[in-house]
């Protein structure tokens, strides 16, 4: 998967400015903190998904390695799946409990953002992905699309991405109508993470990088306060 361009609106160093409602795109980016940002066109998806199952959860393994790597992957960094699935409004030390790297951006949102994140959010709770899987997904989308469910943006798109992730059908996400549909993105996103041994132990950008293999790995890091802002507000609603 090869992401469109995606970074902060805030004042950063690393910046591109998107324009949704008119299908148009600039791009720029320069160096931050580290290494640049924004997800530059080119190169692929190196998760290489399994088509992911919107009936599929953690405890209920299906034929096919999703559901096998589902039921393996809550074992594999010798934890509990549910590292904080409660209804319970969650604590600042399981959204972000090894603390946020570098300098943070934050947006504001519109209702078609918000709704976005709650499904994301919702998506997380089923696959007992907990608190801080929750985190990572919100952050990685907001780093992606800035939490648009986006559709093919003509010559600006990044390769074939699509949708709240940016994941393209061509290297084995799913269908068009797939990667735009919430809760499949959203799942085949959680599934991606599960895969990686010892996710919830490793910093937000290194566990989303795993997952969605980006030309700038740092790009995840800058969500991460305002992604616990929204997980910590949408999780028990």
């Amino acid at each position: 998967m090869r992401r469109l361009p995606a970074v902060a609106e805030k004042p950063v160093a690393r910046r591109t400015a998107l324009a949704v409602a008119g299908l148009t795109c600039a791009a720029a980016c320069s160096a931050v903190a580290g290494p640049a940002a924004t997800v530059a066109a080119g190169g692929d998806q190196g998760a290489q998904p399994a088509a992911y199952s919107q009936t599929v959860r953690a405890d209920e393994p299906q034929d096919g390695s999703a559901g096998d790597r589902s039921a393996a992957d809550g074992k594999s960094d010798g934890k509990q799946s549910d590292d904080g699935n409660s209804d319970d409004k969650p604590s600042r030390d399981k959204l972000i409990p090894h603390g946020v790297q570098g300098y943070q951006s934050r947006i504001d949102l519109d209702d078609d953002q918000r709704d976005n994140a709650r499904e994301i959010v919702r998506v997380a709770r089923k696959l007992d992905m907990g608190q801080r899987g929750a985190v990572i997904g919100v952050a990685t989308s907001l780093q992606e699309s800035k939490l648009r469910n986006l559709g093919h943006l003509g010559a600006w798109n990044d390769h074939d991405s699509l949708g709240l992730f940016q994941q393209r059908p061509s290297s084995g996400w799913g269908s068009p109508d797939q990667v735009t549909d919430r809760d499949y993105s959203a799942g085949a996103f959680f599934d991606g993470l599960k895969r990686i041994d010892g996710w919830r132990d490793l910093p937000l950008t290194d566990a989303a990088q795993r997952v969605q293999v980006s030309a700038y790995p740092f790009a995840y890091a800058q969500w991460e306060d305002q992604a616990a802002d929204i997980v910590q507000d949408v999780w028990s609603r």
